[in-house]
């Protein structure tokens, strides 16, 4: 295994992407939506990166990279179609210790970026260590299909389960027991049919009174 897989906190934290295109465009997406500060370094803009700079969500310096611009930045994409431009901004992230995946060239990347699935706080990623990108883009749309927009509902069902469990401070085995139980049942069905009624009585069942969607503030109460 070469990549050591890891989570990174990247809110507020200042990111630079260099190129405009589409793989940028996917870069930026991407940081965005994990709460980071990005600023784009290009000359123009793919459409959806332009969107992005007009609506205020990203930082657009119109103009070619050129050494310095890497000061401060926690990480850095670079994502131009010039690999030379690619090469200069990987060997001023290793001067300045800054961690840089640089597109098409594992070598010189301190890390990759692996296809995703993203479902909430649901995460799934598959990396071929940049070796075989179209593989993993194949198993990413397998996953898909497997793991639907139900389970991040689970999830926040099964947070809430936690969390009021730990507020009631139960012992520690008993909880991990029920969450177990839980999790062993077929909720991502009947989130995926809607069966609401049907989840209350499994909640009930396993986790007994006070279990409910509604006691665990995920659905309005009937009046």
């Amino acid at each position: 295994m070469r990549y050591l897989p890891i989570n990174l906190d990247i809110r507020g934290k200042p990111v630079i992407v260099v190129g405009g295109g589409s793989v940028a465009a996917r870069k930026c997406l991407a940081l965005i939506a994990a709460g980071a500060r990005v600023t784009v370094i290009a000359p123009t803009l793919a459409p959806p990166l332009r969107e992005l700079a007009e609506s205020g969500e990203l930082s657009h310096l119109s103009r070619n990279y050129k050494t310095g611009d890497l000061e401060g930045s926690f990480l850095v994409f670079a994502a131009t179609n010039s690999r030379a431009v690619n090469r200069a901004v990987a060997g001023e992230a290793k001067e300045r210790g800054i961690m840089a995946d640089i597109a098409d060239s594992p070598d010189l990347c301190d890390f990759t970026s692996p296809a995703t699935i993203c479902r909430d706080e649901l995460l799934i990623t598959v990396s071929t260590g940049g070796g075989a990108p179209v593989l993993a883009g194949k198993i990413r749309g397998e996953l898909e299909e497997r793991f639907g927009p139900e389970y991040a509902e689970l999830i926040k069902i099964l947070g809430r389960v936690r969390e009021k469990l730990l507020t009631e401070k139960v012992n520690s085995q008993y909880n991990k027991k029920v969450l177990r139980t839980l999790v062993d049942q077929e909720l991502p069905a009947l989130i995926k049919k809607g069966a609401f009624t049907e989840i209350d009585h499994l909640l009930r069942k396993i986790c007994g009174p006070g279990f409910s969607l509604a006691e665990l503030g995920l659905r309005k109460k009937d009046k």
